[in-house]
């Protein structure tokens, strides 16, 4: 089923849904300053091609930046349970901001907390 979710949300879907994750990011206390700030566009575009690529769509995500290797791009940041909840929660907002049906953002959670628990570097 992850493997649809670009077929039943298309490209818009998702560009929306990534788009409402980052407003809330931009003005988090806990995850926002992992985030580089002169880079907000390109963090942007690269999750929203990532999940693009993931969930089925093109992979231009794969042409400009290879194997996603998203553990080891997110090494530098310290990244534990806080931040994994927080990053879930955003994305939760996102995900009811957006209308995602249930159906699908059932499928999205699930890949979402997996992803997000994957990230995590800091023992605890």
């Amino acid at each position: 089923m992850v493997d649809q979710i670009y077929a039943r949300l298309g490209e818009e879907g998702l560009t929306r849904l990534v788009a409402a994750f980052y407003r809330r990011v931009r003005t988090d206390d806990v995850i926002g300053p992992l985030y580089p700030p002169d880079d907000w566009e390109g963090s942007e575009k690269r999750l929203r091609d990532f999940f693009i690529y993931r969930f089925g769509g093109p992979d231009r995500y794969i042409q400009e930046r290879g194997h996603p290797r998203l553990r080891g791009r997110h090494m530098p940041f310290s990244i534990g349970v806080k931040e994994r909840d927080r990053w879930m929660e955003l994305m939760e907002g996102a995900l009811q901001e957006t209308g995602v049906p249930e159906e699908e953002a059932n499928v999205l959670r699930e890949f979402f907390g997996q992803l997000a628990d994957f990230m995590r570097n800091r023992p605890e």
